[in-house]
């Protein structure tokens, strides 16, 4: 054997044994050495193929992306059919689109290139696309991976409009993360009821399933603060704000790595906040609009957090960079440019500039019926703020058929009777009962608004155009008693024959009060004559025609008794049940004795009573006199003790 066939045997020798390393490191899932030895193969032969596709698996593995693409493009003439490598390295880079134009390259797609070309559609935001892949992925596969690929599922038929989650029907819920997607999607269906069951039935999935894994606490915690918060919308949504920013704040407290989670939480904290707790909502919309969460976020989250900014920004009186983020909302999101305008608008009126917040908001031409109602709408509050009220009615009456919803007549009505003008007041009332008598338009329950009307006009002398709001009123609810009463009272004044026909369709008044029920009225609590009816009940021996005399008698009116003294004419003294020092009459005693005599200590003279008398000091000395807080000194102790002394002795002597 020769030396050169000697190397090369010895060279495969060590290929296959490194090779068998390379093996071993990738079962046991060393993937640092199982680099090191793909190397080592590719060292002794550059062209190994296989030995190249290791290295990047293990790259791949310990998410060095950059790194394994920078080799494959060294390699090009060996990674040429790495197809499903480059794209999962580019989409894991964020290049999505050149991840998909990778794929494009493939005319045959598996199971594993397909299931990376529906997730690069769910980030590019192609949502039916990546549902048709999906879709036919779980009908032709047969595998373990079937949870995953459902879940996937799920999180796409989130994103797409209702007719499409419809169709699906319902999802599997007997994992948590199935469980949880289909919570999501009744959120999007706005049934928060039956989304806060399957949230919370989700928790105790997610919480089982982590502890038969053997998860701790803390990790048990973090898994479920994305239910928790999801939770939390579903109660915000639901107008319950206390425990919504009660899990808000748990979930927070947790610092957890998902900067997206972080994100969704603090926005929702700010929107609960509002114009309250601002440097705790500036704090935390700074975590939500991180540059990492572009590629972490959907575009439709994104853009209510840039727009929740703005508004931050408005409360906070920062009306530069309100105007700002206001533009680049316009310019970036054009779903969004409504809200934007109006929030601009509001920042100019408040930095007192109302011609330019009236010009933004009258440059804006409207695409359907409800962007013309709330731009509208928004002209009359500016126009209320700066308290031109005429003006705000004025656009009020021209919104044409707008004008004639009830929350609009009703602001309508408050302005006119504020404004002391009870005419214009009842002819917006009637303008809006022709309007809906002549349409016949059926706009949800509009009882309340004839009501109203109704009982304005009557109470303004009107009989005629509140019998016409009752008529509504009766044809919406013919069993509603009280509307055909109050119609029978409005006839009663211009039409009695109108007004005996309806009368009929009331009940009799033996029907309405039975026997039953008057012994119910004479028993009631109200009643005065309880205890003496008691009283008689109880005497024994006492015949019942007695008693019902008895009660004749005591309703009897009785003359009121007034006092022999007592002058009709004279009307009495408004101050007869005060107290008499309390009266204006009252005159106190006199103190008779004698003032001059000073009551004090033991041996003080009457010749020091003037010294001690600080009403006898004149102002001005008072006023001269230096103010000291130091006490004069008291008279010896010994002296008085003396006199004392001596005072006694004298006294038995």
């Amino acid at each position: 054997m020769t030396i050169e066939q000697n190397q090369k045997a010895t060279r495969e020798k060590t290929l296959a044994t490194t090779y068998l390393e390379l093996h071993r490191f990738g079962q046991n899932g060393d993937y640092d050495r199982a680099l090191k030895a793909a190397n080592r193969i590719l060292h002794m032969a550059p062209q190994e193929e296989k030995a190249l596709h290791c290295k990047i698996v293990c790259l791949i593995q310990q998410s060095k992306f950059n790194e394994a693409l920078q080799t494959m493009q060294r390699n090009s003439n060996l990674s040429r059919s790495f197809y499903f490598e480059k794209a999962y390295c580019q989409y894991r880079q964020n290049q999505t689109t050149q991840a998909l134009e990778t794929l494009e390259q493939v005319e045959e797609l598996d199971f594993r290139l397909k299931e990376l070309k529906a997730q690069i559609f769910y980030r590019l935001e192609r949502f039916s696309e990546a549902h048709e892949i999906y879709h036919d992925i779980i009908k032709n596969s047969q595998d373990d991976y079937t949870d995953e690929r459902e879940t996937n599922l799920g999180a796409v038929l989130v994103q797409l409009s209702d007719e499409s989650q419809k169709d699906m029907g319902p999802i599997r819920s007997d994992t948590y993360e199935l469980c949880y997607n289909w919570a999501c999607m009744l959120i999007t269906q706005e049934q928060f009821t039956e989304a806060e069951k399957k949230l919370k039935h989700c928790e105790k999935l997610c919480r089982e399933s982590l502890e038969e894994d053997g998860a701790t606490d803390e990790e048990i915690d973090v898994e479920l603060a994305l239910i928790r918060i999801q939770l939390g919308y579903v109660y915000q949504r639901q107008g319950r704000i206390k425990e919504s920013q009660q899990l808000y704040t748990s979930a927070l407290k947790l610092k957890l790595d998902d900067v997206a989670l972080v994100a969704v939480a603090s926005n929702n904290m700010v929107v609960i906040n509002k114009d309250q707790n601002v440097f705790d909502s500036k704090k935390k919309m700074k975590a939500a609009t991180a540059d990492a969460l572009i590629h972490k976020l959907p575009s439709r989250q994104r853009k209510f957090i840039a727009l929740n900014n703005a508004i931050l920004m408005y409360y906070t009186n920062q009306f530069e960079q309100c105007n700002k983020l206001c533009k680049s909302i316009e310019d970036t999101w054009p779903t969004l440019v409504l809200l934007a305008r109006i929030t601009n608008a509001l920042c100019y009126s408040r930095s007192e500039n109302m011609s330019k917040a009236m010009e933004l908001l009258n440059s804006y031409v409207p695409k359907d019926g409800s962007e013309k109602l709330l731009i509208n709408l928004s002209k009359v509050h500016l126009l209320l703020m700066q308290g031109e009220q005429l003006e705000a009615c004025k656009i009020l009456e021209n919104m044409e058929e707008d004008s004639y919803k009830p929350g609009i007549v009703g602001a309508l009505i408050t302005l006119y009777l504020g404004m002391k003008k009870k005419d214009t007041a009842l002819k917006v009332f009637e303008k809006t009962v022709e309007w809906y008598r002549k349409n016949k338009v059926k706009e949800g329950d509009l009882s309340n608004m004839w009501r109203q009307a109704a009982d304005f006009h009557m109470r303004n002398g009107q009989p005629k155009v509140a019998a016409n709001s009752l008529e509504e009123l009766v044809r919406s609810n013919p069993n509603d008693k009280k509307a055909i009463a109050q119609l029978s009272i409005a006839y009663a004044q211009f039409d009695k024959k109108k007004a005996a026909q309806l009368l009929l369709k009331l009940p009799a008044f033996e029907e309405v009060l039975t026997e039953n029920d008057l012994d119910a009225l004479e028993s009631s609590n109200w009643l005065t004559l309880k205890k003496a009816i008691n009283k008689l009940e109880s005497s024994p021996g006492t015949p019942k025609a007695e008693a019902v005399d008895r009660k004749k008698r005591k309703n009897r009116k009785r003359k009121t008794k007034l006092p022999s003294h007592c002058d009709p004419n004279v009307p009495p003294d408004p101050e007869r049940w005060l107290p008499k020092y309390e009266r204006t009459g009252f005159r106190k005693k006199r103190d008779r004795r004698n003032k001059d005599v000073i009551k004090g200590s033991q041996g003080t003279a009457s010749s020091q009573a003037d010294q001690y008398d600080f009403s006898k000091i004149s102002e001005q000395e008072s006023q001269n006199s230096p103010v000291s807080s130091i006490e004069p000194s008291p008279q010896p102790k010994s002296n008085q003790k003396k006199g004392q002394q001596q005072k006694k002795k004298n006294k038995r002597r």
